[in-house]
């Protein structure tokens, strides 16, 4: 099964309509360092993550850039609120390693999402999804302990573990780079 059969697996979805909605995807590569998006513009489309690893990330008061999001394969690559609102991102998403994804633009999938009832449900799901997932990161954020976050990532998301430099994964976790080196130094010894 590839990527986007992966991602838009629905019960609701036929193969007709999984084909209708893989139809129009569009393959793309993207080499380390170049932009998806870039801060002030306009999303106009969103990606599957076929192969490879992106980050998106924000500037703080102070100018320094802080990690918000991973993008890794059969993940959904999006800016929600720019694409949906048509607004103006404050977000940058970048490929941290040379990366292959699908591309849908926001016309067709406007199509789709008001033709196909399955398509629409399919959305449903990912946005309650997503927005579990963004309610449970700011909750650990302040719950857990750096090192507890970190063994999380680690256990959900190796791939970032592995592929993103050290100071992107330290932004994301909310620490610096000098306790994050401590942190693995220690959970090495576990």
């Amino acid at each position: 099964m590839n990527s986007l059969e992966q991602v838009y697996r629905h019960p609701l979805l036929s193969q007709e309509d999984l084909k209708n909605i893989i139809d129009v995807h569009k393959q793309v590569t993207y080499t380390k360092g170049e932009f998806l998006l870039r801060e002030g513009q306009i999303a106009n489309e969103y990606l599957i993550m076929e192969s490879g690893l992106m980050r998106s990330f924000v500037h703080n008061f102070d100018g320094i850039d802080i990690t918000t999001n991973f993008f890794s394969d059969c993940d959904v690559v999006i800016e929600v609120s720019s694409l949906f609102q048509r607004i103006p991102t404050a977000e940058n998403i970048q490929a941290l390693t040379d990366c292959v994804c699908w591309k849908i633009d926001f016309d067709s999938f406007q199509k789709l999402f008001h033709a196909l009832e399955g398509f629409s449900e399919w959305g449903r799901t990912w946005m309650s999804q997503s927005l579990f997932e963004c309610k449970q990161r700011s909750v650990s954020i302040i719950t857990d302990s750096a090192t507890q976050r970190y063994l999380t990532l680690l256990e959900t998301r190796p791939k970032v573990v592995q592929q993103a430099p050290l100071k992107h994964v330290a932004s994301y976790l909310g620490i610096t780079d000098t306790s994050l080196s401590r942190i693995r130094k220690e959970s090495a010894k576990l």
